[in-house]
């Protein structure tokens, strides 16, 4: 890969999530790495390899299943970690519920 000797004057935003940035800006930096680095780096490999520089694939319809079971089980509220296991063994249709964890 030929490194570019022309002058850095282009911009690039991006909206992204506090935690986000701060995650991965204090991962890059146990790599040596700044955002702009690291977004720098991430381009010239879109270049170099004509794409993205990691496999993307369809998520297949397990996949997908289980995302929308997950997104519907976060919409569920419970008060406690017993309710949790209760409402989990309701929808897995078990007659049952969980006995509660004794300390001993």
């Amino acid at each position: 890969m030929q490194a570019a000797t022309y002058g850095k004057s282009a911009e690039v935003r991006s909206r992204i999530e506090p935690d986000l940035k701060k995650q991965s800006t204090e991962v890059l930096a146990d790599l040596g790495l700044d955002l702009s680095g690291a977004i720098r780096l991430f381009l010239r490999q879109v270049v170099e390899v004509g794409g993205l520089p990691f496999e993307v694939r369809k998520p297949t319809p397990e996949t997908v299943a289980a995302m929308m079971e997950a997104r519907a089980m976060s919409a569920a509220r419970y008060g406690s970690s017993k309710e949790l296991f209760d409402g989990l063994d309701k929808q897995a249709g078990k007659g049952k519920a969980r006995a509660s964890a004794k300390k001993g």
